[in-house]
């Protein structure tokens, strides 16, 4: 997963090294988060931040003999990357993840479940747990398949775009499935908004790269500082 902060600056997950890492203006690399409680992280997928500095990421991976937790989790980093906090630990394969247009919700889908979850943000950057709901399912419980859900991104109307099975997934504020953009690849890993008005949006699958046009742009991330 890659995203860009407020400061225009790219952040970066980097399951094969553990970590999630942030590109400074002069090419240099500062490490986001690697542990938790001291230990080492999972294999960090995707990332978003948050109007205040705030990241958030998912931490898919276990149970896995070669990784120290035992659970998946999806965290929150402050702004000055002093606390990592673990937000939800009960999710089996945490992997997209995306904000509301106002950020008061955070949608997190799952793998392995096949479903997005919703969470209630509140003032501190936490989850309320008491508002977890199951936002819409894409698919059917079952082992690991090429069509889970992945990639999740929102347009400024509220509309949640999620890569799930059979394309691309479009989904009103209240999680009711407007249709599903179809392409030729069985699984799509990835997508995000871009271009100049933001209406283009991207998409990958295991080995192409793809775009279609919208007629809603997406939420703007900044620009490169």
């Amino acid at each position: 997963g890659l995203t860009r902060d407020p400061q225009g600056r790219l952040l970066l997950c980097e399951g094969g090294a553990n970590r999630v890492t942030r590109v400074e203006p002069d090419g240099s690399i500062t490490v986001v988060a690697n542990s938790y409680q001291g230990q080492r992280l999972n294999r960090p997928n995707d990332v978003v931040a948050k109007s205040d500095g705030s990241i958030y990421f998912t931490d898919p991976g276990a149970p896995d003999p070669d990784l120290t937790l035992d659970f998946s989790g999806v965290y929150r980093v402050s702004p000055d990357l002093g606390t990592v906090t673990l937000l939800v630990r009960d999710l089996v394969f945490p992997n997209g993840l995306a904000f509301s247009p106002d950020e008061s919700i955070l949608y997190i889908d799952d793998y392995r479940k096949g479903h997005i979850r919703a969470f209630d943000v509140q003032p501190n950057g936490t989850l309320s747990l008491a508002s977890d709901r199951v936002f819409c399912k894409l698919k059917e419980p079952r082992p690991i398949t090429p069509d889970g859900p992945d990639g999740m991104k929102v347009d400024v109307e509220g509309n949640v775009y999620c890569g799930g099975s059979g394309g691309l997934w479009v989904l009103d504020s209240s999680g009711n499935h407007l249709g599903t953009i179809v392409h030729d690849a069985p699984a799509t890993t990835n997508l995000a908004f871009g271009g100049g008005d933001w209406k283009t949006l991207f998409f990958t699958t295991r080995n192409t790269l793809g775009r279609v046009r919208t007629n809603i742009p997406g939420v703007p991330v900044p620009a490169q500082a």
